[in-house]
């Protein structure tokens, strides 16, 4: 009969220890960025909207508004990364306006994006998706 040994381990002794030492390092690199600053200064995000929809062959973009909507200085509406005079909004925005762009090709889906600059400089995307 087989002899039956009973100090077999899963894993080495050494393999368990490399493990242990990678998690420690990972743990201090996290810590120490979050510590030292380096995970950066994200600062609190502005709370308004717009909306997109297709009316016949343009793309309209309405703003909605929001918390934030007394500090947007000004409104821009990307249509596949593109900046359009077309889809430029007027300045002061007002709830409620439109942007149009004339969708030039309507078997292919554009990538529209609604860039909102605010009074203290910062700019946020309120807008993005694929109509």
């Amino acid at each position: 009969m087989k002899a039956i040994r009973n100090e077999e381990e899963a894993v080495s002794p050494v393999i368990g220890v490399i493990l242990m030492v990678a998690i420690v390092v990972i743990l201090a690199a996290v810590i120490a960025a979050f510590v030292f600053g380096m995970a950066g200064n994200v600062g609190p995000s502005k709370s308004v909207a717009a909306t997109a929809a297709m009316n016949g062959n343009e793309i309209v973009c309405t703003y909605q508004g929001g918390e934030n909507h007394g500090e947007v200085s000004t409104l821009v509406m990307l249509v596949d990364g593109t900046n359009s005079s077309v889809g430029q909004y007027p300045t002061d925005p007002v709830v409620g306006m439109q942007a149009n762009y004339t969708k030039l090709d309507g078997s292919v889906k554009h990538h529209v994006t609604n860039v909102a600059t605010f009074t203290d400089g910062t700019e946020q995307i309120i807008l993005d998706v694929m109509i």
